[in-house]
């Protein structure tokens, strides 16, 4: 796993083999990190990163200057994995949460100004992700929501959609109040 720009750009973080994450590619990453620096101030930016994984994305958020990012695994192994990664970078800006996404989603009171989702693909419950941010008004005025999917899935119907990024594979919708 490679940290792309910022503070920790070029940094590489040996993932172990039995870690189940399906990782965003760096090519995929670079794209969604392109179209974010005309949209995002990161300095200003607090960071929701959701089915964290490998940490990548909370990691190279952090590594760009935001000030608060909340990454939420629920997987053992994979939380373990950020918690090392973050301190072996001393990460201060970075709070990793072990928990059940849906489960910390209704508890969850504080907005944010960008939430990223990247949900194992095969999840059923995939489609509910945005409602369930909107509803619950996670996302500031003029945040971003952006859920990474395969491209089997369609969520250009749903409310607040503004459009859809493809980097080989991967697809990122995105949207916005």
């Amino acid at each position: 796993m490679r940290i792309i720009s910022g503070k920790y750009k070029s940094r590489r973080i040996q993932v172990p083999t039995n870690l189940q994450a399906r990782p965003t590619t760096d090519f995929a990453k670079e794209g969604l990190f392109n179209v974010l620096n005309n949209r995002l101030d990161w300095e200003e930016t607090t960071a929701l990163d959701l089915f964290s994984g490998t940490g990548s994305i909370a990691l190279e958020l952090v590594s760009r200057g935001c000030p608060y990012v909340v990454s939420v695994e629920q997987n053992q192994n994979h939380f373990n994995f950020i918690c090392r990664a973050q301190e072996r970078l001393g990460a201060k800006e970075l709070f990793p949460v072990k928990a059940d996404v849906f489960r910390y989603l209704q508890s969850l009171k504080q907005p944010f100004d960008f939430i990223f989702a990247d949900p194992p693909y095969q999840l059923p419950d995939i489609d509910s992700l945005p409602a369930t941010l909107f509803e619950k008004n996670l996302l500031k005025p003029d945040g971003l929501f952006v859920l990474e999917h395969s491209k089997k899935l369609h969520f250009s119907s749903l409310p607040h959609f503004r459009e859809e990024r493809m980097y080989g594979n991967v697809h990122f919708s995105f949207f916005t109040f």
